[in-house]
């Protein structure tokens, strides 16, 4: 299955189902389910700025989040270069939709990019 890692708070924030785009400077073909993979890096200035700009969303405290770990999974729609969404600072916005949180994330190492990792024995 597809994965991509992402800092926390933002992976936290996807399988939440409050961040419905995932900025990137790079594009990709790729439509369909991914798996959220929460990278060991924690973004503190998005934490920050998410604070800021979305008071009504209880973040977690720095060392609360999950990092190492596949949290979950979203649905890749499509890839902007535009939108309305306050989620949205570009270049390139990859659209998400049916966001699932894990209630058993599991440990792994995360990659650049786009990677795969081979499920064996089902997801959450």
């Amino acid at each position: 299955m597809k994965a991509i890692s992402l800092r926390q708070p933002w992976a936290d924030l996807i399988v939440n189902g409050f961040k419905n785009i995932e900025n990137r400077t790079w594009k990709t073909n790729y439509r369909g389910r991914i798996l959220i993979h929460a990278s060991k890096t924690f973004d503190k200035d998005g934490w920050i700025w998410a604070r800021l700009y979305f008071p009504t969303i209880h973040l977690l405290s720095e060392d609360q989040y999950k990092r190492g770990y596949v949290v979950g999974s979203v649905e890749i729609t499509n890839i902007i270069t535009d939108s309305s969404s306050p989620w949205f600072t570009g270049p390139y916005g990859f659209v998400l939709i049916k966001p699932e949180k894990f209630e058993k994330p599991f440990t792994y190492s995360g990659k650049l990019g786009i990677f795969d990792i081979e499920i064996i024995n089902g997801l959450s």
